[in-house]
C-alpha cells in the first residue's frame, strides 16, 4: 500500500504566540505555521479570533494552544482536536522544538530521542551507520512516524519497504506535516506484524533499519528467532542498523550487549556504536 498523508490545518504553542504577539501589537495579520514550521503562510487577525482561507479559530482557543507548550491540535470546525488516540494505548504526538519534527509518545514513552538531539537528527544517526545507500533496496521495521525511511530517501535509497503493525501510529503520521515524504513512489508501506510478514523474504533487501518500540511494548522484536528472520530477508553482506536506546542504563542495564549476543547467533558481524546508541553490522556467509 502507499502512504496518503491528510493535511489539516494544526496549531501548537509557538505558532500560538506568533498570533497573540501580532494580537498586542494592533496587526491586521500575522505570519505563522499552520503545518509544525514546515511552511508560513499569511493569517489574518480578527475581533473574534483568527481567520485563513475557511479556517477560523477564537482567542480563547489560541490562548489554550499557547499555554499548552507541548501539545499538537487540529483545527476543525473552529475548535482544537487533540493530535492524540486513546485505545488499548495512549498516542500522542509531541512538539519538541518549533521547525522540527515532532515525537511520538505511547502510553507516555517518547519513540525518539528528544533530549540531546531532534528526532530527525537521530534518524539520520541512525541511517548514516549504513554508510553509502545509493539505489540500495531497504526494509524499514516499524515504520512510526517514517523519519528513519525519509532519512533513507535521503541517502540515495532506491526502494523502501516499511513495515508498522499499529494502525493508529500510522493515524498519526498521515496528520504530521514531518511523514508527508513518505507519500514518495520509493515507499511501499506493509500494515501488519513484521514477525510474519518477514516470512516471505530471503536474500531480497541490502540493508536493515530497525527500529522498534521498547523491549516491554514489542519484546518479540528483540528475540534471536526475529534476528534470524532479519538475517534471512537480507543479502549476503546487506547491512543492519538496530536501534535498542539506553533504558535502564541508570541502574546498571545494558541491553545492546544481549542484543549483540543474538545478532551474532543469527549470523552478524555487530558492534555497538554509543553516539547513535544502536547495534550496527552486516550479514556474514551467504
Amino acid at each position: 500500500m502507499r502512504f496518503r498523508s491528510i493535511r489539516r490545518p494544526l496549531i501548537c504553542s509557538p505558532a500560538a504566540r506568533l498570533l497573540l504577539e501580532g494580537k498586542r501589537r494592533g496587526l491586521k495579520s500575522v505570519r505563522t505555521s499552520l503545518d509544525l514550521g514546515r511552511s508560513y503562510v499569511e493569517v489574518e487577525l480578527l475581533d473574534y479570533g483568527i481567520r485563513y482561507g475557511d479556517v477560523e479559530l477564537s482567542w480563547d482557543n489560541i490562548n489554550l494552544a499557547c499555554s499548552r507548550e507541548r501539545d499538537i491540535y487540529v483545527i476543525e470546525g473552529g475548535e482544537l482536536i487533540p493530535l492524540s488516540i486513546a485505545s488499548e494505548h495512549f498516542y500522542k504526538l509531541v512538539l519538541v522544538k518549533w521547525g522540527k519534527p515532532p515525537t511520538l509518545e505511547i502510553d507516555g514513552i517518547h519513540m525518539h530521542r528528544i533530549l540531546d538531539v531532534t528526532p530527525d537528527v537521530d534518524s539520520e544517526m541512525k541511517v548514516a551507520l549504513l554508510g553509502n545507500i545509493r539505489c540500495w533496496r531497504v526494509l524499514d521495521v516499524c515504520t512510526g512516524l517514517g523519519y528513519t525511511a525519509i532519512a533513507a530517501l535521503k541517502r540515495g535509497a532506491c526502494s523502501i519497504l516499511t513495515i508498522e503493525k499499529d494502525e493508529n501510529v500510522l493515524r498519526l503520521a498521515a496528520l504530521n506535516p514531518w511523514s508527508r515524504e513518505l507519500e514518495d513512489d520509493r515507499v511501499e508501506l506493509v500494515l501488519g506484524d513484521a514477525f510474519e510478514v518477514l516470512e516471505e523474504f530471503k536474500n531480497e533487501f541490502d540493508a536493515v533499519i530497525h527500529d522498534p518500540p521498547r523491549m516491554p511494548l514489542a519484546g518479540s522484536l528483540y528475540s534471536l528467532e526475529f534476528y534470524v528472520k532479519l538475517a534471512r530477508a537480507l543479502k549476503p553482506g546487506g547491512k543492519i542498523v538496530h536501534y535498542v536506546g539506553q533504558p535502564g542504563i541508570h541502574r546498571g542495564r545494558r541491553i545492546w550487549k544481549g542484543v549483540l549476543e543474538r545478532l551474532r547467533q543469527a549470523g552478524f558481524d555487530a558492534s555497538y556504536d554509543e553516539r547513535s546508541r544502536c547495534v550496527y553490522g552486516r550479514k556474514l556467509g551467504k
